[in-house]
């Protein structure tokens, strides 16, 4: 069913009101409660604080009670998803944040899935600090249904609700049990990995696998190219040759990355002169190295810097990092355990990440669909 067809079915024949944020008949902008407070000074309580990208800290004390939107007014994080939150009960909200909600007959719900199809940029003074005034967000077109006939109006706003708030629960609970599994995934990997009280063989990585860099830089990578190139960040990239055929663990020499492991190689690829290829020999299972580095190796490249943060590897830091080995039947084992958890809570393909992204484009085309009323010319220009 087409867009213009879902919204006729619901509408049943009544028009649509375009007005602004503005309209004191629908909205309530609720404003003038803001208070900012310097971090040093919050009194630690249960009330959330808000700042503009979000909660920020838990205070005493409250600046607005019920159900509120809030708008970013500056530093939201970035023009593309313009940061708008939803928030109930008692909460604090500073001076980055617009407040606004409906009124008897504008469902606030309704009004906080529609904000996020709005194009806010061209209501921002500077564009390159996302800085939205209220003189210029109260002008932001905002539709209501059937105006005429407030109950009506209502009926249709809480049943587009109703719609958009069954997928946006249902990520809610997708998101909580990831986090649940992220959580059982580091359990049984701290219990696995560690060999304090086992009897094993301790080598160096530069004992059980070869290490070595790539040597191309960014600047080389090809949008339709034919082989992953692996930089430094988690997003690989795309090159018409290739340097390795293999299986390796990658991970970055400089950048934010260092000391994270990203990815795991495996056939024709090519690599960045700043990145590092581990290739496990016979002594060791690659995807056992792979789970040993991912768990232990930032830690190390921490307690062996002399500074607070490292900013660039250096061979002899991989050559020197210490590795259990034991028996490659328990290797397996452990891998086999391992690898459900890695696939569950970090696959973009088959795990839980996955199933949220779907979520969210079946959000994403609801919303669109059940939100994008007609526009008459005045209100398009």
């Amino acid at each position: 069913m087409s867009s213009a067809r879902f919204l006729d079915k619901l509408l049943g024949g009544v028009a649509v009101e375009w007005t602004v944020l503005g309209d004191e008949r629908f909205i309530e902008v609720a404003n003038a409660a803001r208070r900012p407070v310097k971090a040093s000074l919050r009194v630690t309580g249960k009330t959330p604080y808000y700042g503009a990208n979000n909660i920020q800290d838990y205070v005493n004390g409250y600046t607005h009670d019920g159900e509120y939107i809030l708008i970013a007014e500056d530093g939201s994080a970035s023009l593309e998803n313009y940061s708008i939150q939803y928030a109930t009960g008692k909460f604090w909200a500073n001076n980055h944040v617009h407040v606004v909600r409906g009124k008897q007959w504008l469902n606030t719900k309704f009004l906080y899935h529609y904000l996020h199809i709005v194009d806010f940029i061209p209501y921002l003074a500077n564009k390159d600090r996302s800085k939205l005034t209220k003189g210029e967000m109260v002008k932001i077109p905002l539709p209501v249904p059937c105006p005429e006939n407030p109950r009506k109006s209502l009926e249709i706003q809480v049943e587009i609700v109703r719609i958009l708030d069954t997928f946006t629960e249902l990520t809610a609970e997708l998101t909580a049990e990831l986090a649940a599994r992220k959580k059982q995934y580091k359990h049984y990997r701290d219990q696995l990995l560690s060999f304090d009280d086992r009897e094993v063989e301790w080598k160096t990585m530069g004992q059980v696998a070869e290490i070595g860099t790539g040597s191309h830089d960014t600047q080389d990578a090809i949008e339709d190219g034919d082989y992953i190139f692996y930089a430094r960040g988690r997003e690989p990239l795309k090159l018409n040759v290739f340097d390795f055929d293999e299986t390796a663990i990658i991970t970055a020499g400089d950048g934010a990355g260092v000391g994270k492991v990203f990815h795991y190689a495996q056939g024709k690829y090519a690599l960045h002169q700043r990145a590092y290829r581990i290739v496990p020999g016979p002594l060791v299972e690659p995807r056992f190295v792979y789970h040993w580095l991912a768990s232990h190796f930032y830690g190390y490249i921490q307690k062996a810097s002399v500074s607070s943060s490292v900013t660039s590897l250096r061979r002899p830091m991989f050559l020197n990092f210490p590795i259990p080995v034991p028996s490659l039947t328990e290797q397996s084992r452990i891998v086999a355990i391992l690898d459900k958890f890695d696939v569950l809570t970090n696959s973009v393909s088959e795990g839980l990440p996955h199933e949220i992204e779907l979520r969210q484009k079946q959000y994403a085309y609801y919303r669109d669909l059940l939100l994008s009323f007609p526009k008459p010319e005045a209100v398009e220009a």
